[in-house]
């Protein structure tokens, strides 16, 4: 069994992972982004997205009722649509799902983020929040009839409402259910890099505290995905590989060792 989370970046080559996902004898589950077309979209639409960052420094997208519109035409709309079509062209039964449905990722609304804005700290709420459990008879449903998820938020919160969340850390509940035996996290890079101005500095090896250390150093968005690297450990990971979405075989390539291997 293998989790494929796919970025949502501009360059991402969907064709070529999903033609290479269809070569793959091993069951998998697909979780996606799509945060360029959500951008794109935002844009086009004048409601652009904000970004704020916690008192402890982790960043995040501000998700008032029109940016989770916005993620909702991105992510479960245009993105998880075409992808699941690219899926049916190359024999892959996808199905594709947001968290809302069938309770698939059951989550907990944040209960406020504590940020600092003009020296001063203040509390704000959002429709954001954290995965707690995924349907796992829905999941088992779907895979045991040969079935493909093609999973993306949102997922639902205690009270029925969709609520945004991080891709990371719904793969860290998709892992708590299935034991997967590896996760391939494809990006818009060669894997991850030391610096990250330099696409040559690829670490091919992280180790779990090494991980911790550099979350200590670091801000913002990588701060957030370094945590939840560390969490998946925490959730019966074996093996995580980062590794390069734009090349012709970006899973294949992963698999024979390209990229960085967490284990």
């Amino acid at each position: 069994m293998m989790i494929i989370k796919i970025g949502g970046g501009a360059s991402i080559n969907l064709e070529s992972i999903i033609k290479d996902l269809a070569n793959q004898e091993d069951q998998f589950v697909i979780v996606h982004g799509a945060n360029a077309l959500r951008d794109e979209l935002a844009e086009k639409l004048k409601k652009p997205m904000q970004a704020i960052t916690s008192a402890s420094g982790y960043s995040s997208v501000f998700s008032d009722t029109d940016a989770i519109d916005v993620m909702m035409m991105a992510y479960s709309g245009l993105r998880n649509k075409r992808l699941v079509e690219l899926c049916q062209q190359n024999g892959i039964n996808a199905v594709g799902l947001t968290g809302l449905d069938g309770r698939m990722v059951q989550g907990r609304r944040n209960r406020g983020i504590k940020i600092k804005e003009n020296s001063k700290f203040k509390m704000v709420r959002d429709f954001s929040g954290k995965p707690q459990t995924v349907n796992g008879s829905l999941l088992r449903l779907l895979l045991d009839n040969g079935y493909t998820p093609a999973l993306t938020v949102p997922i639902i919160d205690e009270n029925g409402f969709a609520i945004n969340s991080e891709n990371d850390e719904i793969v860290n509940a998709l892992q708590a259910k299935l034991k997967a035996d590896v996760i391939i996290q494809l990006i818009e890079a060669p894997g991850f890099l030391d610096n990250p101005d330099d696409p040559d500095s690829v670490i091919t090896e992280l180790s779990q505290a090494e991980l911790a250390r550099r979350e200590e150093q670091l801000s913002g968005r990588i701060k957030r995905k370094l945590l939840a690297l560390r969490k998946l450990f925490e959730s019966a990971a074996r093996k995580v590989i980062i590794s390069d979405g734009r090349t012709k075989q970006p899973i294949t390539d992963a698999l024979n060792g390209k990229g960085t291997v967490i284990q």
